[in-house]
């Protein structure tokens, strides 16, 4: 018996390991998307056949612990590079942050093993509700929500359009429906399973079809060009000397770059220029010299210029800006980052960590903003927002809900190196895009910048740590907001209410049954 308990228990934690595995192959740089509809099956059916609460709160953790673990180790390239720290600790300070938010599939585990233990696999099916009220949670709680199951699809556009109704949750919804019709169907192994199953697959790719097809333009693209947009891409080193020389020379490459991409606008007007973020450390309030270098350049191009630049905040702090310099060369519109960088611009607990804010790759204690500013080029109205801020959905959102006719990203992902960190932070961009339904610049340092269109179709998408160049024509979109600007997580917060509804349910009824 013991040994038969001993084996049982292997299997479990094989099939926990083997749903990590799934999930991570399904991410960038791997890639394997199509494997997100199955990736939970495994776990699925350890917590299904056990039906035991701290079983299956161990076995979630195993999973979640293990798949943020290998689909986010690229958060120890700054510190062995940038901070010095040896390889093997810095990979060992990673295992803390993981284990906690692995924690959020442990509590999947333990919730649903309760459904099943009183309603029979029936209880499997309340796990697309609970597993995105969850990843709602993850983000209340730490405030990250990279690597939602729903980024894994995000490189696909006919497979997400239903984020303009729930944001990326209803995606994450779509596919652990599908691993539940999948687990369901392996485990009962009978013909009215089988229907069951098929049919709810059938039902979620009809949904997933009709929203695609109903996002289609009608006719002939009626909207006019509205802007023309330069994207300079100037990989700055990340520990560039910051000599005067060397400064002079990048910021005459930032010129020299953004000319180039000028010239192949063909005279269009209006015209933008956008920087990204990047180690150059502009600080525009307080350099006369940049003030008037940067007045020439716009006023000679007849060009608008989007930079970024530290900027002075109360109580001698500093802020993470976006500035916009108009075509007469003044400042017009100046954003403050509202949610700033954990360990890259401010850090947590810091008395608990000392040392930590003298890593290079820090770039030091900034002050939040506060008001989400659009900035007008012509008659378009830009809404920008700075780096991480794109894995925040309500930023973008309340600059679309503010009049944002375009949204611009502009980011600096240098100092996690060439890891799958970008093709991952594109991921969560693309469906800011599609959530409020508006084209998205992304503009970056190192790569990768794209242009992203309406419908989270990536197109001329540059290189990784090259200097690049593009230029864009951007349509006047379509003034309609979306279900999910107006509404934001109005989907995710049903699906939280109704989990907690059957919770306190199957408490009830399980406390009657032991009764």
């Amino acid at each position: 018996m013991a040994d038969k308990s001993r084996l049982n228990y292997w299997k479990d934690t094989g099939l926990a390991l083997l749903a990590a595995v799934l999930l991570v192959l399904a991410f960038p740089n791997f890639d394997y998307w199509p494997l997100a509809w199955i990736g939970l099956v495994p776990l699925l059916i350890a917590i299904a056949r056990r039906s035991n609460a701290k079983r299956a709160f161990l076995l979630g953790w195993l999973t979640g612990t293990v798949f943020f673990y290998l689909s986010c180790y690229w958060l120890t390239y700054s510190m062995i590079r940038y901070g010095e720290i040896p390889t093997p600790f810095a990979y060992a300070l990673l295992f803390p942050a993981t284990l906690l938010v692995g924690l959020f599939p442990g509590l999947f585990g333990l919730i649903l093993a309760r459904f099943v233990r009183t309603w029979s696999l029936k209880g499997l099916f309340v796990a697309p509700l609970l597993w995105v009220a969850l990843e709602w949670l993850r983000l209340n709680v730490t405030g990250q929500l990279w690597n939602a199951i729903g980024y894994s699809q995000a490189f696909h556009p006919r497979l997400i359009q239903s984020a303009s109704f729930g944001g990326v949750y209803i995606v994450g919804f779509l596919i652990v429906l599908v691993n539940v019709a999948v687990a369901f169907a392996i485990i009962k192994r009978t013909a009215v399973a089988a229907v069951t199953s098929l049919s709810l697959i059938l039902m979620v790719a009809a949904f997933v079809g009709l929203i695609y097809f109903s996002t289609l333009p009608a006719g002939t693209d009626s909207h006019q060009v509205s802007l023309a947009v330069v994207a300079v891409q100037p990989n700055v080193p990340m520990d560039f000397s910051k000599t005067k020389q060397q400064t002079d020379e990048l910021l005459n490459h930032h010129f020299s770059a953004s000319e180039l991409g000028l010239s192949r606008t063909n005279g269009r007007s209006p015209r933008l220029v956008i920087w990204p973020e990047s180690p150059m450390n502009f600080t525009y309030g307080t350099d006369q010299e940049l003030r008037d270098r940067l007045a020439e350049f716009t006023q000679r191009n007849h060009t608008s210029l989007i930079l970024n630049s530290q900027e002075q905040a109360p109580v001698d702090g500093s802020y993470n800006s976006a500035l916009l310099i108009n075509e007469a060369g003044q400042l017009a519109a100046q954003y403050d980052k509202i949610r700033l960088m954990p360990f890259g611009e401010y850090v947590p607990l810091p008395r608990w960590l000392p040392g930590s804010d003298h890593v290079r790759a820090i770039v030091g204690g900034f002050t939040p903003g506060s008001r989400y500013t659009l900035m007008p080029v012509g008659a378009v109205r830009a809404g920008v927002f700075i780096c991480i801020e794109s894995a925040y959905p309500w930023i973008p959102r309340t600059l679309a809900n503010e009049g944002a006719d375009v949204l611009i990203n502009i980011s600096n992902d240098g100092y996690l190196g060439p890891t799958p960190v970008m093709r991952q932070h594109l991921a969560n961009t693309v469906f800011r895009a599609v959530e409020n339904r508006r084209p998205l610049l992304r503009v970056t340092n190192t790569g990768i910048s794209a242009y992203i269109d309406a419908e989270g179709a990536v197109s001329d998408s540059t290189g990784g740590f090259q200097q690049e160049v593009r230029t864009w024509l951007v349509k006047q979109p379509s003034a309609e907001r979306t279900l999910y600007t107006k509404h934001g997580d109005v989907f995710v917060g049903i699906c939280s209410l109704i989990s907690l509804l059957l919770l306190a349910l199957n408490l009830r009824v399980y406390g009657l049954w032991r009764g």
